[in-house]
């Protein structure tokens, strides 16, 4: 009987192993991933009543929804978003630290490349690529733990949707020239773009509503429409998903950002985008389902940022809210008259101000014979007294600071040394940055609170299971979480933990 007991024992044991070592080399077929540009995560219950069955909805009532995922970082752009959820990490670390910067003096965009050139057209817009990326992504990830088999390719209306989420050693990269409505890439990636491309760029050519759009397609919901029709040309032409490794696609929806920028988080151009939207994951869901099989890919859908309501709006329900002029209100005629009676200093001190953060020009204040603390004392004094700043950060010395400790974090976890200016402004609830080219009804976004910082998590497909989580969880916990999943290794800077719920399926 003993003898028996210990077989079935060592055999359980033995069959125990021979599972996990199979498990441990279970990959989906493909990952896909879903950035929804300026979404706001109580979008997911505004709009629910209104989805179809195939596209949000299926997401969250088949998937798994992180209903308290935060950006834990500032400040919260299209950029930085885009790149955490693909890093795991923060611009503190991947060193993407806003769509527009400053590396030591020189102000840059965050994916320009002039050592590079346009594919599939005569525009600059394609003088991009990731090169300004400090840190590995999933994409790179899977890619070096295939020897490079794997492919990995993003498409996104805007060039930095398209270019950080796919990562640095990416197959390819694709965005749309809006001025003459295609999808091109850089010399970064190819030389000329594929056959499958330029046949959907030739239709493209056929719809008539995106060449009368032109430059303002990205104002239309049909971009969102193009994009997916986009997507789903790569997904077939590459043949993604039908190898013997797994394949990533990253697809990034930007007009409900520059719709939301236009026309703000209420009212009838911000329902259309979102319901066509809603149609289009559809189609991009059933397109997965029939060139890779229902269950063989992986899902996830999460937003890069979220959006404050319009500040009239808010002004109009008795709420506090306001437009901080940047111009005129801090960069004006008076900061002007400060900087020369307090330090004898003009302007050209300071570089400007970038997401709320006040970017120093150190050349110019060593030839004005003064020290950068000086300068940073006299601007933190000046600062202090304009009407709805909360507070005034140092970022080197951000520790010791009287702020509470989840804007101290987030500060500290956006700050890179060398790309994020010096001075850190936080405003108060409600108020946000106003400049001339902003729309009297439409809202923006880069702060630390709720409306800005709280976005969706959704997890669909391979091996995941129904349910939902309201515990805390960051956007940098989406490159753990999937690397997991495919039993690689995570992001070289990632500080995301995965998100186990998901994986282990309690």
């Amino acid at each position: 009987m003993r003898k028996s007991l210990l077989i079935l024992l060592l055999f359980a044991c033995v069959a125990t192993q021979m599972w996990a070592g199979t498990k441990m080399n279970e990959r989906p077929k493909l990952v896909v991933g879903i950035v929804v540009d300026q979404m706001r995560w109580d979008y997911l219950t505004r709009y629910y009543d209104q989805f179809g069955d195939d596209g949000f909805k299926r997401l969250i009532e088949e998937g798994f929804s992180c209903d308290n995922c935060l950006i834990n970082y500032l400040p919260t752009v299209t950029a930085i978003g885009h790149t955490s959820a693909y890093t795991g990490a923060t611009p503190a670390l991947h060193g993407i630290c806003g769509n527009d910067f400053f590396i030591d003096d020189t102000r840059v965009y965050c994916c320009g490349d002039t050592t590079v050139n346009c594919v599939g057209s005569d525009s600059k817009k394609g003088m991009m690529s990731p090169r300004n990326l400090l840190s590995t992504t999933i994409g790179d990830q899977l890619r070096m733990h295939t020897d490079f088999r794997s492919k990995v390719i993003g498409v996104s209306y805007k060039d930095r949707a398209a270019i950080f989420p796919a990562g640095r050693s990416a197959n390819a990269a694709y965005w749309l020239d809006a001025k003459n409505v295609c999808f091109i890439s850089s010399t970064y990636y190819m030389n000329d773009l594929p056959d499958w491309a330029k046949a959907y760029n030739n239709e493209l050519k056929k719809n008539k509503k995106a060449q009368e759009l032109n430059r303002n397609i990205g104002d239309d919901p049909i971009c969102g429409t193009v994009t997916t029709d986009m997507a789903i040309a790569a997904l077939k032409g590459e043949q993604l998903g039908k190898g013997d490794v797994t394949d990533m696609l990253c697809v990034s929806y930007s007009q409900t950002d520059v719709i939301g920028h236009a026309w703000g988080t209420r009212g009838e151009h911000t329902d259309g985008a979102y319901l066509q939207l809603d149609k289009d994951l559809g189609r991009l869901l059933k397109a997965l389902d029939e060139q890779v099989g229902m269950g063989n890919y992986l899902l996830f859908l999460t937003a890069d940022h979220g959006a404050a309501h319009n500040y009239q709006w808010m002004e109009d329900h008795g709420l506090n809210g306001g437009a901080w002029r940047v111009r005129e209100d801090v960069m004006g005629s008076a900061l002007k008259t400060y900087l020369r009676d307090k330090l004898g200093a003009d302007m050209s001190i300071i570089n400007g101000i970038n997401g709320y953060r006040v970017y120093l020009n150190h050349g110019k204040i060593k030839e004005h014979g003064l020290t950068v603390s000086q300068v940073k004392e006299a601007l933190i004094d000046y600062a202090r007294q304009l009407p709805h700043v909360q507070f005034v950060m140092d970022f080197e010395k951000v520790n010791t600071w009287s702020v509470p400790d989840v804007i101290r974090s987030r500060a500290l976890l956006g700050y890179h040394p060398h790309r994020s200016g010096d001075l850190l402004l936080v405003l108060e609830a409600g108020w946000y940055e106003f400049g001339p080219g902003s729309s009297p009804v439409g809202t923006t976004h880069g702060e630390w609170n709720p409306y800005d910082a709280h976005i969706p998590l959704l997890f669909y497909g391979w091996e995941v299971e129904h349910g939902s989580t309201s515990r805390e969880v960051h956007i940098t916990d989406i490159a753990p979480t999937v690397t997991q999943m495919l039993h690689i290794q995570q992001p070289n800077a990632c500080i995301g933990e995965a998100i186990t719920e998901i994986i282990d399926g309690d």
